[in-house]
């Protein structure tokens, strides 16, 4: 195909995909959805034995990056218990599409399909866009950016197969410690992070996918990661109501489609021992649903994780989470196991048959609502320019350049000589970086040095003392980890080099690592000028670029608090 006419198709194919999501954003939402009589979902649910209505409550692991016999295995899973859905897992975005299509064809009723993408595909996807972290959207003062990337979001979820996606993270981050929410909330500010996860959440469903906010009732203010034990939540339930709720009773508000449960120990909630909320009726059932009249899908957070598992084994876990008033059960142990148990509970008479009824039907009803009545398979046909379309990457580059913080100094402290002989330093890497590359490029007299995170002491000494030869230091902090932690894994003689340069009056110091890092170098607070830019990606490096060549003023507000110096809210 020539290249005019297949740029032109993809343009045709991105504007008829936008149309589609407007069309759409007028249609009902899922929650108005339920207020109707459905016959679609009446004639499935009329067709499907009981042990095939409970199946429809349980989403079961997917992986396309574990190999042909895991892959056949999942597949074993949906001929033979027809269970209601899929969590996808690691992979990549071209073999999920293929292997959600054929999952699909051995599903009698079509499967619900989700993944995390708190941050987008690429969260979970090689090959796919990864959004910012929602700590460095936390920061941003304009939330229709946001808003927007939950509709681009969207396209790419749906494009690969997907009907829903298992966020946004709607926890308070208070706790700097917190192991396992910290960069992925908004910050610890209640009114924004609602503010931003209502903007994100109401991105995705008006472009058609179904949306979970977790982790109920708030995962924000733990030092336990849920994943290997239960923490506990100790608070008062007066504290709970005004506080951890909070963004979670606004986006029901706002019509939110889904709820994760969060496994916590809440005993001002549920006094029973070792009890995680997952399990808890009084939490799901009691405050949830009758409380905060939610009307849509209650998700269980993984219910293989040992927070859930260590005190409830060998399926006690899933049966609990049925009667505690879940709707999804997402990837119990055993999940045939489950079924059967869950069965015998109804049976039982445990929830009467018209709560089972109503719960059944409301998975029919997403599936509705997604468009699964009509199921079409998802097309492999341009998929890899349908995911990394222009308008995804600059929508990428215009969140970085909104988020950028400067949390010392004012505009003047950054308004830097380029023809002043200029040292470029990154630090915590060893080669040079999108940072100093692009900075290099306004300042024709500069040099470009290199600190690793554990350099040797007499290298440091060395390197301070070229440094004190030139004009003006810019110096970048980059964490290079995978995921940004809350402390920096340099050792304590690089650090003790962060806070000399610090003290000198014509250094600039961006940070491209998690907010609460900051804490953790001493004297840092004494920068002529300080940025925060909460992540290391090749976007918020050049964003910063564009703000040291006066290209671009920082806009951002710190989301969480540092310390005494920077408290939430700094920011020119």
């Amino acid at each position: 195909m020539p290249k005019h006419k297949f740029y032109t198709s993809l343009f045709l194919f991105t504007a008829i995909n936008f149309i589609a999501v407007k069309s759409f954003a007028q249609q009902e939402s899922y929650i108005q959805s339920l207020d109707k009589q459905n016959h679609w979902v009446d004639s499935v649910y009329s067709k499907l034995s009981r042990k095939h209505r409970v199946a429809q409550l349980l989403f079961v692991r997917a992986h396309t990056n574990k190999g042909q016999a895991y892959e056949d295995s999942v597949g074993q899973v949906i001929k033979d218990q027809q269970i209601g859905g899929l969590v996808f897992f690691q992979g990549g975005p071209g073999r999920q599409l293929d292997l959600s299509n054929k999952y699909q064809k051995l599903a009698k009723v079509p499967l619900l399909i989700a993944m995390d993408g708190e941050w987008g595909l690429g969260m979970r996807l090689d090959s796919t866009i990864s959004y910012p972290y929602q700590m460095a959207l936390g920061a941003i003062q304009d939330n229709n950016l946001i808003y927007k990337m939950g509709q681009q979001i969207a396209y790419d979820f749906k494009r690969i197969g997907l009907q829903m996606n298992l966020g946004p993270d709607m926890d308070i981050n208070n706790n700097p410690n917190n192991p396992v929410i910290n960069y992925r909330s908004f910050g610890d500010n209640m009114y924004n992070v609602a503010k931003k996860g209502i903007a994100y959440m109401k991105g995705m469903q008006d472009a058609g996918l179904l949306v979970t906010a977790k982790h109920f009732p708030g995962h924000g203010d733990t030092n336990v990661d849920s994943h290997f034990d239960l923490p506990l939540l100790p608070y008062t339930r007066k504290r709970l109501d005004s506080l951890e709720e909070y963004p979670f009773r606004e986006a029901i508000n706002a019509g939110i489609s889904g709820v994760m449960i969060a496994h916590m120990s809440i005993p001002a909630l549920d006094t029973t021992t070792h009890l995680p909320s997952t399990l808890s009726r009084p939490i799901i059932t009691g405050i949830l649903k009758d409380s905060l009249k939610f009307k849509g899908l209650v998700v269980s957070d993984a219910m293989e994780m040992k927070g859930v598992v260590k005190y409830f084994p060998n399926g006690e876990a899933d049966v609990r989470a049925f009667i505690a008033g879940n709707d999804i059960l997402e990837l119990s142990e055993n999940s045939d196991r489950a079924i059967k148990l869950i069965r015998k509970a109804v049976r039982q008479g445990k929830v009467g048959k018209a709560e089972f009824e109503a719960r059944v039907k409301k998975v029919l009803a997403a599936k509705y609502w997604a468009g699964l009545n009509q199921y079409k398979p998802a097309s492999p046909n341009n998929l890899v320019a349908d995911l990394s379309r222009p308008e995804a990457k600059d929508l990428v580059q215009q969140l970085s350049d909104a988020s950028v913080t400067l949390i010392k100094g004012n505009p003047s402290a950054l308004k830097l000589n380029p023809f002043l002989k200029t040292a470029i330093l990154s630090i915590g890497v060893s080669s040079p970086t999108v940072f100093q590359q692009e900075t290099a490029k306004s300042f024709p007299n500069c040099k470009i040095f290199m600190v690793d995170k554990d350099a040797a002491p007499v290298e440091l000494k060395n390197i301070l003392s070229l440094l004190s030869q030139y004009q003006q230091v810019i110096v970048g902090i980059h964490d290079s980890r995978l995921r940004p932690a809350s402390k920096l894994n340099y050792t304590s003689d690089v650090k003790l080099m962060i806070a000399d340069l610090a003290g000198r009056a014509n250094t600039t110091m961006s940070v491209f690592a998690n907010a609460y890092t900051i804490a953790g170098l001493p004297g840092i607070e004494k920068s002529n000028a300080l940025m925060v830019c909460y992540q290391n990606s090749p976007e918020m490096q050049k964003a910063v670029a564009k703000v040291l060549t006066g290209n671009l003023k920082p806009t951002g507000k710190l989301p969480v608090s540092v310390n005494v110096f920077f408290p939430t809210g700094t920011g020119l």
